[in-house]
């Protein structure tokens, strides 16, 4: 990706008619394929210059509009002698909250309260918090966000939050630029995947008028030297088009978990809690004495589980989506012929070769909802007529993912062509043994 070069608001920056060239593509998404739409800003002001039109043709269509800022943007004036960081988050906090009245009246809006110029620290709690927004209803919900690649480190640590999250929740995201369109060379970016929201004269003039309750951005705080407008017109002009042009970037790869096991030899402590213990117990017990051919052990971590299933079959795969829990995984297992450990990422990844037995420990909602129907899909192809499928998980909260272990069981329960051999529900965990009985 092109290097971003020093850039500053006052600077005159690129002509906003250098991009007319270059800024060709399709229409955005249809707003009727959406029930939600969740557009995340990192600064107050950033959702009305970025997305305020489309905001505007959401509600217009009755689509549920919710606004997310991630900062207060309390750091915007740094040298001022008049305003101090807290009365200026008040200030922008009041503003935002006018200003997206004005775009879509019935809009929901959520204030994060994180350290503005801080968030790449804080990347998870934008997450957590936009997956809480979301739920299980990603398939229909539009995400709009800063640009992953926009110059600005807020702007950049909110837009890789927004495609962790789309990954997690089947959101469609859409990325808008902020302050590419100052620094940016547009020869330098005509190969992105660009798509185009046409505004309507309405939609033009509401984004005007919200744009100028940001007063503190587009208006002095005084006429005292640091409390200049940050927002010039050399700087607005980049959004009063009769578009606004958003990228279709590609997917995140989610490396949350691999980081934590790259932290810590064993996250779960799977080798020493009670806690596990107890349930790896409960699992060998509710598969009884029986010997398998090819066990598929889903989602492995370090193989405390692998090694159990190891002693009941002739042979186990055992696969995980993180580079660090193979190789501790494989590290276990040197001297164990009957295992194999790989990384693969599911569901995309699937295995080819028939399973008698299946287990899905503490994974399932590790993945977003359509990850794990596909799942399932792959399950079912997999496990021949009288082969078994062991799921068994966490019962209380999963942060930052849609799915939680009840839901995920019930997921599984709705299939057709498997029978329940056993079930039980412990405080914590629950477990479930089907059968196959239909191909």
């Amino acid at each position: 990706m092109n290097q971003t070069p020093p850039f500053t608001h006052d600077g005159t920056g690129t002509d906003p008619s250098a991009w007319l060239d270059v800024l060709t593509g399709r229409a955005v998404p249809d707003l009727g394929a959406f029930d939600h739409v969740v557009v995340l800003a990192a600064h107050p002001d950033d959702e009305t210059l970025g997305a305020g039109g489309l905001m505007a043709r959401a509600f217009s269509h009755g689509c549920r509009v919710t606004v997310v800022v991630a900062t207060d943007g309390e750091a915007s004036h740094p040298e001022s002698p008049t305003r101090t960081a807290a009365s200026l988050g008040a200030a922008r906090r009041h503003e935002v909250d006018r200003a997206t009245r004005r775009l879509a009246p019935t809009r929901e809006l959520t204030l994060l309260g994180l350290p503005d110029g801080g968030l790449d620290d804080r990347e998870r709690s934008v997450v957590e918090a936009l997956v809480d927004i979301i739920g299980r209803g990603g398939d229909r919900t539009l995400l709009v966000a800063p640009f992953r690649h926009d110059g600005h480190p807020d702007h950049e640590a909110a837009g890789r939050a927004a495609a962790v999250t789309a990954s997690r929740t089947d959101a469609l995201l859409r990325e808008y630029p902020i302050w590419l369109w100052h620094w940016g060379d547009p020869a330098d970016w005509a190969g992105l995947r660009w798509e185009s929201a046409e505004l309507r004269d309405a939609d033009r003039a509401v984004k005007d008028m919200a744009m100028a309750e940001h007063r503190t951005q587009v208006e002095p705080l005084s006429a005292r030297a640091g409390d200049e407008a940050l927002l010039g017109e050399h700087v607005l002009a980049h959004f009063r088009g009769e578009r606004e042009w958003f990228i279709d970037g590609p997917p995140a790869q989610d490396r949350d978990l691999d980081e934590l096991h790259a932290r810590e030899p064993d996250p779960w402590a799977t080798r020493t809690s009670p806690y596990e213990q107890a349930k790896q117990e409960a699992v060998l017990e509710a598969l009884g004495g029986r010997h398998f051919r090819r066990a598929l052990d889903l989602g492995c971590s370090v193989g405390t589980l692998t090694a159990a299933l190891a002693d009941r079959a002739d042979a186990v795969l055992a696969v995980d989506a993180s580079a660090h829990a193979v190789d501790r995984a494989r590290a276990a297992f040197v001297d164990r012929s009957n295992v194999q450990v790989e990384q693969r990422t599911l569901p995309d990844d699937w295995p080819v070769a028939p399973f008698d037995l299946v287990v899905a420990s503490e994974v399932g909602y590790f993945l977003s909802p359509r990850a794990w129907s596909r799942t399932l899909d792959a399950v079912a192809g997999t496990v021949p007529v009288g082969g078994w499928f062991l799921l068994c998980h966490w019962l209380h909260d999963v942060r930052g993912w849609p799915l939680d272990g009840t839901l995920v069981h019930e997921e599984a329960l709705r299939r057709e062509g498997w029978r329940v051999v056993s079930s039980r529900r412990a405080d914590d965990y629950r477990i479930d043994l089907l059968e196959r009985v239909a191909g």
